[in-house]
């Protein structure tokens, strides 16, 4: 038995991660380089931890703790709002005129556990609300109830009314749930009316359970309930984001899955679960074209330091595209830009194009045509090279014996 001190077994394995960083770090670097130009990239003063796209502007939550705004024509910064103390995690809109589409109220959630509200007009901040026990990890508006939405690494998610804003004053909590034994990272809303909704909650564990969130009549402030109808269980590992349309729930995981769910499922079906897209990492990032305005069967994915395209028009047998090398570390989100732009020489007449915009672990914002992103490359020529003229090989004898020799005995052993 080969005794070996502690200190030295810690020593080996801190050298080979030491090593294995180094190794990542210089590909990082290398790769740094590679793509510098591609993408038009916007460079950050810090991380990108969330990112909402509106017009022709993107709002970044940053790990600085400021909300940006930047014009994504210029890369130029609008406007920052100041007010978190610790990394800004997420952020949401909630529309002054309902379904105006104006910016409005600009609603933000950090790792200080405070939700934060403001006039974006103003750059009033209109209230901070210690909301959480510990950081804030997703934050959704569900316009129809006039409700707020977050979820913690506290494994909560609770609710906060939007009906009735005031300066200074904290949102009301008008309810929660506590049923996750993990931090709920992911939240997607479905309207049902006026007062109901179906939600979804997706933690680290890759539990993603299914509410009917209903508000409870004649109750002022108003209260909301959650009843769980399902719990879903397609996940090995944490649940980083989820759209829900045309009857299925597209969800991407740490479990290097895109995963598309039939849901509701029907009681009458006995077809087969979607087979998963698998991918060679975590998948942080997708965005289903499908669910979106253009409605076509498109598939993004941002899974590693890569953006995949994929034909969906048959989602058990999904056709991969293209592969982009889009950025040097780890997208973090893909969301659709409908870019707009005036068409020269013609006063009024606007053109409007289908982009998509990256995040990245590397610090930069990167715009991308979608048709673009939809051709793959062309296929890389075949390199031929002239063959060497064969020499004829010369076997050696290895048996000692002469020629002569050699057919004496091949006779004899015929004879035998």
């Amino acid at each position: 038995m080969v005794n070996v001190r502690k200190d030295e077994t810690t020593y080996s394995g801190s050298f080979l991660r030491a090593e294995a960083e180094l190794v990542l770090e210089e590909a990082r670097r290398a790769k740094a380089e590679k793509t510098k130009d591609l993408g038009s990239p916007i460079k950050l003063s810090g991380l990108a931890l969330a990112i909402q796209v509106r017009g022709n502007h993107a709002w970044i939550a940053e790990n600085t703790s400021v909300i940006r705004k930047i014009d994504l024509e210029t890369g130029k910064t609008l406007q920052v709002f100041r007010g978190h103390t610790a990394p800004a995690t997420s952020l949401a809109f909630y529309e002054k005129v309902p379904g105006s589409g104006d910016d409005g109220i600009l609603i933000s959630g950090s790792w200080d556990k405070t939700i934060n509200v403001w006039d974006v007009e103003t750059k009033q901040l209109i209230s901070s609300t210690p909301a959480h026990t510990d950081f804030v990890k997703s934050l959704l508006v569900i316009p129809s109830l006039k409700l707020l939405v977050s979820s913690s690494s506290d494994k909560i998610v609770r609710f906060w009314d939007l009906s009735s804003l005031h300066n200074g004053k904290p949102l009301q909590s008008v309810g929660s749930i506590s049923a996750h034994t993990r931090p709920v990272e992911s939240l997607y809303a479905r309207p049902e009316s006026n007062s109901t909704a179906i939600l979804y909650t997706g933690d680290t564990m890759g539990i993603i359970k299914v509410w009917e969130l209903s508000k409870e009549a004649d109750v002022s402030p108003p209260r909301f309930r959650a009843t769980q109808i399902d719990d879903l269980q397609n996940h090995r590992t944490g649940v980083n984001e989820m759209y829900h349309g045309n009857g299925q729930l597209w969800t991407a995981s740490s479990d290097d899955t895109v995963q598309i769910i039939d849901h509701p499922t029907q009681a009458s079906s006995s077809s087969k679960p979607i087979p998963p897209i698998t991918h060679p990492t975590a998948v942080k990032a997708i965005l289903p074209i499908s669910l979106t305005p253009l409605a076509e069967p498109y598939l993004l994915t941002g899974s590693g330091d890569v953006i995949r395209v994929y034909d969906v028009s048959s989602p058990r047998e999904p056709e991969l595209l293209n592969t982009v090398d889009a950025h040097w570390h780890d997208v973090t989100a893909l969301r659709l830009w409908m870019r707009r732009t005036a068409v020269e020489g013609q006063l009024g007449k606007v053109m409007v194009e289908p982009w998509v915009i990256s995040t990245s672990l590397d610090g930069t914002i990167r715009k991308w045509k979608l048709t673009e992103l939809l051709q793959p490359p062309p296929p890389k020529p075949i390199e031929t090279t002239a063959l060497a003229p064969v020499e004829p090989v010369k076997l050696e004898k290895t048996s000692g014996l002469t020629e002569e020799e050699e057919r004496e005995l091949a006779e004899l052993m015929e004879d035998d």
